[in-house]
């Protein structure tokens, strides 16, 4: 057992480009396999934790209705195991410390207890007195113990004293009073428990049935809650799966091409071994062992990387739930576990040979050659011997030059890959910031103390020579029944077609009542392109007609755009002027401010990069050059061995008169043809990857994307891409070839 490992040691220490090449493999795939791994279990643990203890809704539901009719839903049976309420519901506007808050749903609940939705308190007591009041921990302003605050929208604008913070994990309200303190009700609020929990949907229909046609007036599933809940670190999941099952196949390609390799060019060595008494299974095992070391320690680097990249990456939910969140270990286990079993197999089925291997036929081997290849010297007789000579290779080593196009192949993938994750996240990033005016108008100060006078701007809009366009754009908050929090409402003055809002489906608003919508609005509401939807806005209900779906992640995707028509009330605080061409923007912004004493003009803000965008580039970036490094070493591994096969031949050539330059022509036209080919095949894989893996990036990120974002690959970069398959077997294989080329004639002559 001793010699065996003695074997072993030896092979690592004398291959150790090989060692290297199999070690950043595993720690590749480790890497990405366990941070994808941990985001899909983790990131998820707190909300079903804390569903689970509070007995989360699976549904909660708003209803115009009497309470007698909404109560009279607890009754559905077929769908429903348990319900609480119903609860008097109101939207209300809030003012604390003399500032106008964002409206909230304030919920009138005796008891934070009970079989559906119990409130956890984070801090204080219960609401029981009049004059009392619990806020949300996702309250529109850090909610202090002992405050009063006023709900504005009451009848009799009451004052009430903050008493407690709770936390509903279904976010089922954003305030909660005695119910007596609601005196006007808006509408009644029912929470259920499912008897089949995804069905939520059918649910509905069966409690929509048992109350008067048209009184529900808003819905909330908890798999919409769920969804929000991880959304932050969803969104890392898809891309970090692709990089997994990348490194996996890299992995597997490598340990393969490696072991493989080493039994090829050790045929004499096996040979000896098997003379000295070591068993079939006992050089197979040697072999294995040789690919096990480095790639144990790839394994534990890997899971060290993997473990400290996800603790930026599940920083939101830790906060949404006071948590402290990592990577379990059961995670860690499977992951290094399975790592190290692929790289056995793998290293065992290619290591069978050494063990079948006769002694005698071992022993006898001579240098690597043959015939093979030959014919193909034929095709390329035209050009310079070098170059037809390069070109000929990959037809003498046929297994070895699939080995090394296979890497090649991957490898531009992830190239191909991550340059469109990249050029689609800038294009997400300019969604983001939708507004692609040049100069921006606003009041001086906050809205509360200072108002633009619309007309004044406008006119003068109007009369200056360098406007082309403009728009205004006045800004509100609004319940929607059902849903907890607000929808930030964009009402516009004008046309803001031109704006570049950035649609997915559907048209734009044409006529007042009629709006557009992000995806998340449609999901946290269950409509869809058609639908009308209310509005609550300080005791009055508004109903919008839903024309299209627009990209906008702001204030979570809950949003609105409108004719101002809609709203007449809200006149616009700020508008956006496009200019004529070749106009100097700071010319014009100082002209605006001369005529406008009390606005504010400026150039447009271009808006702040999104730090998940800026973690999902830097991750993308650091497993590209991780899998790029894992390409290139796998063809470096491949020439390396190719040369030190041929270098008695290179003798000859050199003795012949072939210079060093010509060495080095030759064997890179072997592996740039290679890599050209590969190149192409692996340019579609890797475009195949971004359309996959960008839809589903978005559908955890809870939105759809604009096509735009699909629409990133132009025929130069493509061809560019191609090329990369080349770069990446060119500048891999100059290092052994420039060492090959420069060996003495007559050490080469020597070598056996």
């Amino acid at each position: 057992m001793s010699g065996l490992l003695s074997l072993v040691r030896s092979g690592v220490t004398r291959r150790r480009v090989q060692s290297a090449v199999i070690g950043l493999a595993t720690t590749m795939s480790v890497t990405a396999a366990l941070l994808g791994g941990s985001l899909l279990v983790v990131s998820s643990a707190p909300f079903e934790d804390a569903f689970s203890a509070q007995s989360g809704a699976h549904l909660s539901a708003e209803f115009t209705a009497t309470a007698q009719d909404v109560a009279a839903t607890a009754s559905a049976a077929s769908a429903v195991s348990a319900s609480v309420g119903p609860f008097p519901t109101a939207s209300t506007a809030v003012r604390a410390n003399g500032i106008d808050l964002p409206p909230v749903t304030v919920v009138g609940r005796a008891d934070p207890a009970g079989p559906v939705d119990r409130l956890t308190l984070v801090a204080g007591e219960w609401a029981d007195g009049p004059g009392e009041i619990v806020l949300a921990a996702s309250f529109p302003m850090t909610p202090t113990l002992g405050h009063r605050i006023t709900l504005s929208g009451l009848p009799g604008a009451p004052s009430v004293k903050v008493v407690g913070i709770a936390r509903s994990v279904t976010r089922t309200a954003e305030a909660w009073v005695p119910p007596a303190t609601i005196t006007a009700p808006q509408g009644h609020q029912m929470l259920y428990r499912l008897t089949a929990p995804l069905e939520v949907e059918s649910a509905l229909s069966a409690v929509t049935a048992l109350v008067p046609s048209g009184t529900v007036a808003g819905s909330r599933s908890w798999l919409t809650a769920k969804q929000e809940a991880v959304r932050e670190s969803a969104l890392f999941v898809p891309f970090l799966v692709a990089f997994g099952v990348l490194g996996l196949v890299m992995s597997v390609l490598v340990v393969g091409n490696v072991v493989a390799g080493a039994v090829g060019s050790g045929v004499r060595r096996i040979g000896v071994l098997k003379a000295l008494g070591c068993t079939p299974s006992q050089v197979v095992w040697t072999y294995v062992g040789q690919a096990l070391i480095p790639a144990s320690f790839g394994v534990t680097v890997g899971l060290i990387t993997g473990n400290l990249l996800a603790i930026p990456v599940l920083g939101q939910t830790e906060e949404v739930y006071d948590t402290t969140l990592t990577a379990p270990l059961w995670v860690n286990a499977a992951v290094g576990f399975g790592a190290l079993t692929v790289v056995t197999l793998t290293a065992w089925v290619s290591a069978l040979r050494a063990g079948r291997l006769r002694t005698v036929d071992a022993l006898a081997v001579g240098r690597p050659g043959g015939t093979r290849g030959r014919f193909a010297i034929r095709w390329f007789s035209a050009l310079p011997v070098p170059i037809a000579l390069g070109l000929a290779r990959p037809f003498a080593r046929p297994a070895r030059t699939f080995g090394m196009a296979a890497s090649v192949v991957f490898g531009t993938a992830t190239v191909t890959f991550a340059v469109g994750l990249g050029m689609s996240l800038g294009v997400i990033q300019e969604a983001r910031d939708y507004n692609t005016s040049d100069v921006t108008v606003g009041a001086e100060g906050p809205p509360h103390l200072s108002q633009l006078d619309p007309n004044t701007v406008t006119s003068t809009l109007a009369a200056h020579p360098d406007t082309d366009r403009y728009f205004g754009l006045a800004r509100t908050e609004m319940t929607v029944p059902g849903m907890a929090g607000f929808a930030q409402i964009y009402a516009y003055t004008g046309d803001a077609g031109w704006a570049g809002h950035p649609m997915i489906a559907g048209r734009w608003y044409s006529s007042p009542g009629e709006a557009v919508v992000p995806t998340a609005f449609l999901t946290a509401t269950s409509s869809r392109i058609g639908d009308t939807v209310t509005l609550q806005h300080k005791g009055k209900a508004f109903s919008i007609q839903i024309v299209g779906e627009l990209f906008d992640t702001r204030h979570d995707g809950l949003a609105a755009y409108v004719d101002a028509a809609t709203f007449p009330d809200l006149p616009p605080d700020t508008f956006f002027i496009d200019t004529k061409p070749n106009t100097n923007i700071q010319s014009y912004v100082d002209s605006l401010n001369n005529t406008l004493t009390s606005t504010t003009a400026r150039p447009t803000d271009p808006g702040q990069t999104s730090d998940t965008i800026v973690v999902i580039g830097a991750l993308t970036a650091l497993l590209t050059l991780m899998l790029v490094a894992v390409s290139g070493l796998g063809v470096l591994n491949t020439v390396l061995l190719d040369t030190r096969d041929r270098v008695r031949d290179l003798g000859i050539h050199k003795s012949l008169g072939m210079t060093p330059k010509q060495v080095i022509a030759l064997v890179v036209s072997s592996v740039a043809a290679v890599g050209l080919v590969a190149g192409a095949l692996g340019v579609p894989l890797g475009t195949t990857l971004h359309a996959q893996i960008l839809p589903a990036m978005g559908q955890a990120a809870g939105t759809n994307l604009p096509t735009t974002a699909f629409t990133v690959y132009s025929p130069a970069l493509l061809a560019a891409l191609v090329i990369s398959g080349t770069t990446i077997a060119t500048l891999s294989a100059l290092p052994p070839t420039t060492q090959t080329a420069h060996t003495p004639t007559s050490t080469a002559l020597r070598t056996e």
